[in-house]
């Protein structure tokens, strides 16, 4: 009897074990999966870009609008939060970097060698926010921004040969026998002089004898002057006109329709960009700012953001280059696009060294 007894006991004793073992177990589940909730959780950071613009603002066709194109990108392809504001005045700068700085946007991209002072001081405001400023150069640049610069006198030392071997040719009935070619800058600036000067050198590479004619709007964003002067330009005997004027660009794109010139665009493809501009765009001169801004973005999404260095991008980089001829790809005839590449070439292995300055 008592050792049934021992028997039923120990029996007991394993359930009574085995109960209390269950609950346990349950309990246990719950941290688990807490635990690797909070884990995922923190892997996921979400990275949240802003663009402030120049005065020109969104629309601009050009400069602005590229880069908001890689912003567009970055949206859709790595899903980053993305802003924009507008900058109405030069006044609209600082404000406008502190609000979104405070709003935790980083990096920032300031676009236009304009607000390289704005960036110089809000950076240090704000050290833990990246900062890119498109064409905004520093010496010494501040670890927390990225300035980001193009050899745009490269891009338009192409732009210029074409319209330097265009003038002299007539593959169009627009192009006269006067050896006249124009120049469109937007505010009278070492940059924009960049512009003119690789545009002079390139077109007098090809046409030793070309006259250059260069005029400046003042503006970025001012239409009718841009009209203004394409229709002077062509009153003078420009044949051909470059404009590197921001959204005054237009306005020149409707003078060389109204009294009969050929178009350079600038900056983005403008056959794209300006509306019913086929038949007088004849190429364009690209930035492609929107790659780069595409690229810091996601350097910044995979945690490597190369803060405190200056970026330069130039035909070797891939950061400058001609558009193609779209409307005018059966009429350019082959020796200019043979020169355009030729030039290329040597600016790329270092035979030819362009102007920064005239």
């Amino acid at each position: 009897m008592n050792k049934k007894l021992s028997k039923i006991l120990m029996v007991l004793l394993a359930l009574t074990l085995v109960v209390a073992f269950v609950p346990a177990c349950a309990e246990e589940e719950p941290v688990e999966e807490e635990e690797t909730t909070t884990e995922e959780t923190t892997e996921e950071v979400t990275v949240k870009a802003a663009m402030i613009t120049d005065t020109a603002g969104l629309g601009d066709k050009s400069f602005n609008d590229l880069t908001w194109k890689g912003f567009e990108q970055a949206e859709s392809e790595l899903g980053v939060e993305v802003k924009v504001l507008e900058s109405a005045t030069i006044n609209d700068y600082e404000p406008n970097l502190q609000e979104l700085a405070l709003a935790g946007y980083s990096p920032l991209v300031a676009t236009g060698f304009l607000l390289t002072d704005t960036v110089s001081k809000i950076c240090v405001e704000y050290p833990d926010t990246m900062f890119i400023n498109i064409d905004g150069f520093f010496d010494p640049v501040p670890e927390n921004v990225v300035g980001v610069g193009f050899k745009e006198n490269e891009g338009s030392y192409l732009a210029g040969v074409v319209a330097g071997l265009a003038t002299k040719d007539t593959f169009d009935s627009r192009l006269n026998d006067k050896n006249v070619i124009g120049f469109v800058g937007g505010m009278d600036v070492p940059l924009i002089r960049k512009f003119q000067a690789g545009f002079e050198a390139g077109a007098k590479s090809v046409n030793p004898d070309v006259q250059v004619v260069a005029l400046y709007t003042g503006s970025w964003d001012d239409v009718a002057k841009g009209k203004e002067l394409g229709l002077s330009l062509i009153d003078q005997g420009a044949d051909v006109i470059y404009a590197a004027a921001g959204g005054c660009g237009e306005g020149t794109v409707r003078a060389c329709q109204e009294k009969g010139a050929l178009f350079i665009g600038v900056d983005a493809d403008q056959y794209n960009t300006i509306a019913n501009s086929g038949d007088v765009m004849l190429t364009s001169m690209m930035k492609n700012i929107d790659v780069v801004v595409f690229d810091l973005i996601q350097a910044m999404v995979d945690g490597d953001f190369p803060a405190g260095t200056m970026q330069v991008f130039g035909l070797k980089e891939g950061g400058v280059g001609l558009a193609p001829f779209h409307d005018f790809e059966s009429k350019v005839p082959q020796s200019i696009k043979d020169a355009v590449d030729k030039a290329s070439d040597d600016i790329i292995s270092g035979a030819v060294t362009v102007p920064e300055a005239l």
